[in-house]
């Protein structure tokens, strides 16, 4: 069997698919990709099922070394890729051989990058899904991120056609992100100077921020009777305010329940931005209506199956 060697993990290096939906019921949430636009980028260029195993690498990547020749990408953040020492392109297939050295860099914009191998990542499944879950030591390798050392098993690779991302699809993640939301569900729990703030913003993410929650600074957020309520379901991207009037965007390690009060929830196509501002980085909320929002999904998804166009082979 094919294997990927690590032979320097990064500061936070785990296994992701598209997640194990169904389990929130036992607290178990899906986990899967915080960016999941640049996961299945990255799945498509080098020919993979979108939901195959990869690596999302978090602030510096990965050093890695090939086992066989395997067709690989990166997406998402902006991590100096190279080949053998050699700079190589993000956001494009890659073909490497047999004792070659892939290495990611540290993110000069952006949060995590995706690293996607032919024939994906070929770890056991746990609970029908090899995301890992940190918190929960479930799926991946061991549960947590990879160490040194650590031989990822690789699954057959498949022919794939070459292709980049078209220049004008890749995310600039420089920038303060405008994020779409929808209020609710307790909305009536806060003023209407409360509800104002938030929407004007500006937020900074903090550096407490993981794949559970993305923790903001910024405008005070006024309640009308307290900020705890009855524990309810919590969706992803639901905006979460306690006591201090800052919020918590919850994300894909997210609890399934809480007893906070929730002022919006951000609009799935949306997450990934979320995940991608860097500690100290600012963000706004722009709110929408939910026929507006389902408008936006069905272009982003429009947009994402048009992203890739062929490039001529080696």
């Amino acid at each position: 069997m094919s294997v990927l060697v690590i032979h320097d993990p990064g500061p936070l290096t785990t296994i992701q698919d598209l997640g194990r939906p169904g389990h929130l019921r036992v607290g178990i949430p899906e986990s899967g990709p915080v960016d999941r636009e640049a996961f299945v980028l990255a799945n498509r260029l080098v020919g993979n099922d979108q939901g195959a195993a990869g690596l999302e690498c978090t602030l510096t990547g990965p050093r890695v070394e090939f086992a066989d020749e395997r067709v690989v990408a990166v997406c998402g953040a902006e991590m100096p890729v190279t080949v053998n020492r050699a700079p190589a392109p993000g956001w494009q297939s890659l073909r490497v051989k047999a004792g070659d050295v892939v290495k990611l860099g540290a993110a000069a914009t952006g949060v995590r990058a995706y690293l996607a191998v032919s024939g994906g990542i070929d770890t056991p499944a746990a609970l029908g899904s090899r995301a890992t879950y940190p918190r929960g030591q479930l799926g991946g390798l061991r549960g947590g991120g990879l160490r040194k050392g650590d031989r990822l098993p690789l699954g057959v690779a498949t022919a794939g056609r070459p292709g980049r991302v078209r220049p004008d699809r890749i995310v600039d993640y420089s920038g303060p992100p405008e994020i779409m939301v929808v209020l609710g569900p307790q909305d009536d729990r806060f003023t209407e100077r409360g509800i104002a703030a938030f929407l004007e913003g500006p937020y900074e993410m903090l550096p407490q921020s993981d794949r559970m929650g993305a923790r903001l600074r910024g405008p005070w957020i006024e309640h009308t009777r307290g900020h705890d309520i009855i524990s309810d379901g919590i969706p992803l991207g639901g905006i979460q305010v306690v006591g201090d009037g800052q919020p918590i965007v919850l994300l894909v390690d997210r609890q399934s329940t809480g007893g906070y009060t929730k002022i919006a929830t951000v609009c799935s196509f949306d997450i990934g931005r979320v995940g991608q501002v860097k500690p100290g980085q600012r963000l706004r909320f722009r709110r929408v209506t939910v026929a507006e929002a389902h408008a936006t999904l069905r272009a982003r998804r429009e947009h994402l199956d048009t992203a890739i166009e062929a490039i001529a082979a080696d």
